[in-house]
């Protein structure tokens, strides 16, 4: 007989058969929306997890600016939702400075060993084609440190001592998991599990992330002192504490003793690099993203190939609308597959890509009723994953659009000794054919799907948002933005409604589509709609990721935030 808790017994009997059970319904906007937006006018903050939400606003009111609440909520997320982000990761932001009214871009991807030659890689891959997702050959720099340090030297406040504090408390006292990051912290389990042949050495990562040998349910505290500890070395000794002192040494002897090619040297050499945002124009709004090596030009590139179009006309997530969408995204990917690396080591025609002359020779190429099986990229006269993002905007103006991840959920699943973080598997998305723009070399910067997003209204602020996981990202930035300014709706409404993800396309590791790829999409989209896309061609399966979105809307006119969080996530905006 089987005995359970009595809340446990309560929800095992009071939830079954409700899965097909309908929704309420809303008495002011569009009914499928999971609540309205959050306004306020002094700050916003939307994160991922309540409690990190709430660390960033806390910021704000003790006189901080955005990016010290933002650095403060990463910081926290770390140890509320170490599946998806951490010190182990990369991080990406874009900056509204209010005093010089100016957007300001931060690339914080760290890069390849140096130690670890093309020769050698390919040496000890033998004849695989592809480098591991999990191990030792998956980890590059983490440059999320050194990204926080860079932008709060920039545009911080407040002591670094005082924005690492909160999460140095969760760390050290717990914090309980809430049901998304719960089951996707078990299932992340179950897959690191089937791979630990790859991974190798699995007693830190057991010890650090698992409670009595398993992942946390939800509700359950989860402590990690380790992390406690690090995050005060850190906050003592600023970043060289991570790239050079202590907590570099550590990462070294972990790495000599585990087969990673990762050395102090490696992490000493590390630096961000401050970026100009790049844009294109659609339906009059200036939308920014940050250049490759991340794939955020895949958007404009994708906006621009849909400004032709009247989606309005043709109605939201219709089938003739969709299709468009898909067929827009197969086409951005083959560049992106093509041409997206570090710029430090290939030639990217950035201006060619985001023109307007060939992005109507590109929709030339969409057949209206017929899903493509192959396209190519084009010809110059060139995994899924989960993420952390969140945004903050304070009282002054100020805003920032920032993303951290681990790429797969607990990256390489390699966490070294004491420091109670995971190192990510980023250095998985290198290709290994000989001339490719992201082909391995040693010092270089993978290619990276981590991208956060801003769009300008009139050279003023107007939204900062970011949607989560992997080549989901571009695709759904895109469906933000047309359900803003094509349909109308409002910032909570934007994320909520039911969206598509196409996967399958031609890859930047080297992989090409060659049947067309695969379509999934949400419940919300109707049964009449998905028999017409089967009927033009695209193979439809049931179940994909969605992403997970945040985003600020700022309304100038009367300096008031309107905040969203989206209801694929635990997460939350607040103000005050």
């Amino acid at each position: 007989m089987l005995f359970l808790p009595g809340y446990a017994l309560f929800l095992l009997f009071s939830t079954q058969g409700l899965a097909q059970a309908g929704k309420g319904d809303r008495i002011s906007g569009l009914n499928f929306a999971t609540r309205s937006p959050v306004v306020a006018s002094h700050g916003m903050v939307a994160t991922a997890h309540p409690l990190a939400s709430q660390i960033g606003l806390d910021m704000l009111k003790q006189g901080g600016t955005a990016v010290d609440a933002a650095i403060a909520a990463n910081a926290a997320l770390g140890v509320l939702e170490p599946n998806n982000c951490g010190i182990g990761g990369d991080l990406f932001a874009i900056v509204w400075s209010a005093k010089v009214r100016k957007l300001y871009g931060l690339n914080a991807s760290g890069r390849s060993p140096r130690g670890l030659t093309s020769d050698k890689l390919k040496a000890v891959l033998g004849d695989s084609k592809t480098i591991p997702l999990y191990g030792p050959l998956s980890v590059s720099v983490p440059g999320t440190v050194d990204g926080w340090f860079e932008l709060h030297r920039r545009f911080g406040k407040l002591a670094m001592k005082t924005l690492l504090a909160p999460g140095i408390r969760y760390a050290r006292e717990g914090a309980p998991v809430p049901s998304v990051i719960a089951y996707s912290w078990q299932e992340a389990v179950r897959r690191l599990e089937a791979s630990r042949s790859t991974i190798q050495e699995v007693d830190n990562f057991r010890r650090t992330f698992l409670i009595n040998q398993l992942a946390p349910k939800e509700g359950q505290v989860f402590k990690n002192p380790d992390l406690a500890a690090t995050y005060e070395k850190i906050a003592n000794g600023g970043r060289d504490a991570f790239y050079k002192g202590e907590i570099a040494s550590v990462i070294d002897r972990y790495a000599r003793k585990n087969g990673l090619y990762l050395r102090k040297e490696d992490l000493a050499s590390h630096k961000s690099t401050w970026v100009d945002p790049v844009s294109v124009n659609y339906r009059g709004f200036d939308v920014f993203e940050l250049p490759p090596n991340g794939q955020g030009i895949a958007v404009l590139q994708m906006l621009n190939m849909l400004e032709a179009y009247d989606l309005k006309k043709m109605g939201h997530n219709s089938a003739e609308y969709l299709h468009v969408l898909t067929e827009v995204k197969k086409l951005a990917f083959e560049d992106r597959a093509r041409f997206y690396a570090d710029p430090d080591f290939a030639k990217i025609p950035l201006a060619w890509l985001l023109s307007k002359d060939y992005a109507a020779r590109r929709r030339k190429l969409i057949d209206p009723k017929q899903a493509a099986k192959r396209v190519d990229s084009g010809a110059l006269p060139l995994r899924e994953g989960d993420t952390t993002y969140l945004t903050v905007a304070d009282d002054e103006g100020n805003m920032v659009s920032l993303i951290q991840s681990n790429m797969l959920e607990f990256g390489s699943g390699l966490v070294p000794d004491g420091l109670g973080f995971v190192f990510h598997n980023r250095g998985t998305s290198f290709s290994l054919q000989t001339g490719h723009a992201n082909e391995y070399k040693p010092g270089k910067r993978p290619f990276n799907t981590i991208i956060p997003a801003f769009v300008l209204k009139n050279g003023k602020p107007f939204l900062s948002f970011g949607v989560m996981g992997g080549a989901m990202q571009p695709q759904g930035h895109v469906q933000i933005l047309c359900n803003l300014l094509d349909f109308g709706m409002n910032v909570q409404e934007a994320g909520d409604a039911a969206r598509f993800s196409h996967s399958g396309s031609s890859e930047p590791i080297g992989t090409l589509m060659l049947d067309g790829g695969h379509l999934a999409l949400e419940s919300g989209i109707s049964n009449e709609v998905r028999k017409e896309l089967e009927r033009r061609g695209h193979h439809l399966i049931p179940k994909d990721f969605f992403g997970g979105y945040q985003a600020i809307l700022s309304d100038t006119t009367h300096k008031v935030y309107h905040g969203a969080s989206e209801m694929r996530k635990d997460g939350q905006a607040v103000g005050y």
